[in-house]
């Protein structure tokens, strides 16, 4: 048996797999709130604590690990896999960033659970991973010859990089909140009802029942986002578009930085549900739109990844890959 989960600022995941030698299956999954719980072990002890033979156990985390430990980028967490282990028994566990577990769930994927954005042209070489949700993830997928190895990255960090003068104003009026301005403080779900905010500031007009709505809760971005989805509003119409375009472009410099020709993949939890509005083309004029390097980035085939538990197969399956030193 295998102990797998993926841990999230907004949820974790975790599910006991069984392996035959060939096949992974699922026996029992369970969703948590992640903030819930003041650290992981409690949620792994009450989804694991009578289960039997458990062979090894691998957790996807949110943040940077480093020796089998991280420190949760959006979670008062640390996470240890040493911890864990006597937490399931003695039990061998392995801890790797988020982004490296979903880059090791990609290949288990039905043609079905991922969307083309962009066709491309097939071809052997790196592949990278963006993924916005409570935080933006990046990962790149390393092609050694004969299989893709994923390599973790906290390039969604990395200092946002306005390209016009709308963006320049922005950056301008997110330093005042924040000091420092990083993709992730725009490229995720918080992100959507800072760009409203920004917006208002600048004396754009929300519809009357949007605007109330928002007053009468505390997590805005869905709300918003669904109104944009809908065009209901013309600030959160714009707030999507403006998320997908700016998603598209660091989408377009993590394939640069990677040399991903062999494929870009948009994870998450944002993306599927903007679905239309990444199919509409924006998202891909952002990401091809690098000066001398367009023609390269035409070329490489881009997807929109729908199954949300790819992070917690990934871990399950790179579990069985320490096991049988596959």
């Amino acid at each position: 048996m295998i102990l797998a989960g993926d841990m999230g600022g907004t949820k974790t995941l975790l599910g006991l797999f069984e392996w035959d030698g060939q096949r992974l299956s699922c026996v029992r999954r369970m969703a948590y709130a992640s903030r819930e719980h003041g650290e992981a072990a409690s949620m792994i002890r009450d989804f694991a604590g009578n289960a039997g033979g458990i062979e090894y156990a691998c957790f996807g985390v949110a943040g940077p690990v480093v020796d089998d430990r991280c420190r949760a980028t959006n979670l008062p967490w640390i996470v240890d896999a040493a911890a864990l282990s006597r937490v399931v028994g003695g039990t061998r566990v392995k801890i790797v960033n988020d982004l490296v577990a979903t880059a090791h769930g990609l290949d288990m994927l039905a043609p079905d659970e991922l969307i083309v954005l962009q066709e491309g042209t097939q071809q052997k070489g790196n592949r990278a991973l963006i993924a916005a949700g409570t935080g933006l993830g990046e990962a790149m997928l390393f092609w050694d010859g004969q299989r893709h190895v994923p390599c973790p990255s906290e390039g969604g960090h990395t200092d946002f990089g306005p390209r016009d003068d709308w963006e320049i104003d922005l950056l301008t009026y997110m330093k005042g909140r924040f000091g420092h301005v990083s993709y992730e403080r725009i490229l995720c779900g918080s992100g959507i009802s800072e760009l409203y905010d920004f917006l208002v500031s600048r004396g754009r007009m929300p519809s009357p029942e949007v605007a109330e709505s928002l007053r009468r809760i505390d997590d805005r971005s869905p709300r918003i986002s669904r109104a944009g989805m809908e065009k209901a509003c013309p600030v959160c119409d714009e707030v999507v578009a403006r998320f997908v375009s700016m998603y598209g472009a660091e989408a377009g410099n993590l394939a640069l930085k990677s040399l991903a020709v062999g494929g870009v993949f948009v994870g998450g939890g944002i993306a599927p549900k903007l679905r239309s509005r990444f199919e509409e083309g924006a998202f891909i004029r952002a990401f091809c739109d690098k000066g001398r390097f367009r023609s390269l980035l035409e070329k490489i085939p881009v997807y929109l990844v729908l199954n949300p538990a790819t992070a917690l197969l990934g871990a399950a399956r790179h579990a069985v890959d320490l096991m049988t030193g596959g």
